[in-house]
């Protein structure tokens, strides 16, 4: 039995999901003319009160669809140090939209009003011109940690008053809303564009959506063809979406109880020198003097237990669709045996 917490993109359409797959009805996307695309972008619309969606082959290309959309070269993005379009995307901010970025240090990825209001630049023409702002909800690098709403409505009062752009990674934003209980008409009224993922936290093999206004998602569509996104029949992966959309947001509750189970057991070890907050499917944990995280992750897949070393002293683990009880219960069993 192999156990792989490496990411939630490794999952396996489950069965049911394969079955919607192969009955999926399509067409040529790049026309327009593929019912189950068509179904899902606008299924993905309506569950925010978004006027439109376009579906991408993933994150990274919707989040930099959405930072071209919203800038123009020599503008700058504000976002927190460890957000993925910086840390993860290739350098896509700068090559793809031209613009700079003004990076500030969050609590576990998270950053506040006073925060972006202080970080935005004086009309000066020596300075680049701050356009948007862009949060991460859950935070990858924060370990999956959530931002209260109240104070994302605080920082899109900044950006309505400075005139800025607000955009939202939300790869994971399934995983908070289970864990806030909140909904995702809330974050449809409070942001001009957001990105959400099918293939981390509902399991599906490919695909991120991108929603935002009719002209907006109009814009985006061109530059998703100028960056050579535009699907044929993509509906065989369209219809993975809509069959997650309906049945996987509910159950991710699980994966943060699984992940909670597992980080109670991990706190209790010599060699972890601290573990972040586990507030929904990602433990991250740094080790001290006695190991590394290369090593540890080593130890454990001889165990058949992959995890991911993100630094030379951090192991990430993430809970996922694939990953069952006994998988949890043989996980902790490992850590209680470790020295």
């Amino acid at each position: 039995m192999l156990i792989d917490f490496r990411s939630d993109t490794v999952t396996q359409p489950t069965p049911a999901m394969r079955e919607a797959m192969m009955h999926a009805k399509i067409g040529d996307d790049v026309f327009g003319e593929d019912p189950s695309v068509n179904e899902l972008e606008q299924k993905a619309a309506a569950l925010f009160g978004m006027e439109a969606a376009l579906y991408c082959a993933s994150g990274t290309m919707t989040n930099q669809i959405a930072i071209k959309c919203h800038t123009q070269p020599g503008d700058e993005v504000i976002c927190d140090e460890t957000s993925h379009i910086y840390q993860y995307e290739g350098g896509g901010i700068a090559s793809n939209a031209g613009a700079s970025v003004k990076l500030l240090t969050g609590d576990h990825g998270r950053i506040t009003a006073s925060m972006v209001a202080a970080a935005i630049n004086p009309d000066d023409v020596h300075k680049a011109k701050s356009r948007l702002v862009s949060l991460e909800n859950t935070s990858n690098r924060g370990g999956g940690s959530c931002y209260a709403f109240e104070d994302i409505e605080a920082i899109k009062k900044v950006c309505v008053q400075n005139q800025l752009g607000f955009h939202l990674d939300g790869a994971r934003l399934w995983n908070a809303l289970v864990a806030k209980n909140e909904t995702t008409q809330q974050y449809g009224k409070v942001f001009d564009s957001i990105s959400v993922c099918l293939s981390k936290s509902l399991g599906c093999p490919v695909g991120s959506i991108l929603l935002g206004t009719k002209e907006f998602i109009k814009k985006a569509r061109r530059i998703r063809k100028a960056f050579g996104g535009g699907m044929r029949q993509a509906g065989f992966l369209a219809a993975a979406g809509i069959y997650a959309l309906d049945n996987h947001i509910q159950r991710l509750a699980e994966d943060h109880q699984h992940a909670q189970a597992i980080a109670n057991t991990i706190a209790k070890k010599d060699f972890v020198q601290t573990i972040l907050p586990v507030e929904t499917n990602i433990i991250i944990f740094e080790v001290n003097e006695k190991t590394t995280a290369p090593a540890l992750v080593e130890q454990l897949k001889k165990e058949n237990i992959l995890g991911y070393a993100i630094s030379p002293n951090r192991v990430r683990l993430v809970l996922h669709l694939d990953i069952t009880k006994e998988m949890v219960e043989k996980t902790i069993e490992v850590f209680n045996s470790l020295p």
